[in-house]
């Protein structure tokens, strides 16, 4: 596939910073690969064995650029860069989520087994 000239890539987002949601739609088969380079090189800083894929980064960021319809892009660099911080925003929440979730069941252990509140359960197989 040839390289997209920049100025048609914004070209594209100036139109749909104006609305015209044509070119958003001509404009996402354009930097689709752009994107999961992007997203590809993020995963690769993430640990072994993480449960959110590239393809699913990218499209987690697609639906997000899908909303930022207040967005006044400047060039397709501006583009690349907004789409990165939110890559990097999908996987700190991510991140979140899972510490949220480890922390509540352990909670729910240390409730259990009656441990007091600011100790940790130890998960041991011997008594």
């Amino acid at each position: 596939m040839a390289a997209t000239p920049p100025q048609e890539v914004t070209g594209l987002l100036l139109a749909w910073s104006e609305g015209e949601q044509t070119a958003f739609e001509k404009l996402v088969p354009l930097v689709y690969a752009e994107l999961r380079r992007v997203a590809h090189r993020y995963m690769g800083r993430e640990r072994p064995g993480h449960s959110l894929q590239t393809t699913a980064l990218v499209n987690e960021a697609y639906l997000r650029l899908i909303d930022a319809r207040r967005v006044r892009w400047q060039n397709r660099a501006h583009f690349f860069a907004v789409s990165a911080q939110l890559m990097r925003r999908i996987l700190v929440d991510f991140a979140r989520s899972r510490q949220y979730l480890k922390r509540r069941a352990e909670s729910i252990v240390r409730r259990r087994l009656g441990c007091p509140e600011g100790t940790r359960a130890r998960f041991s197989g011997t008594r």
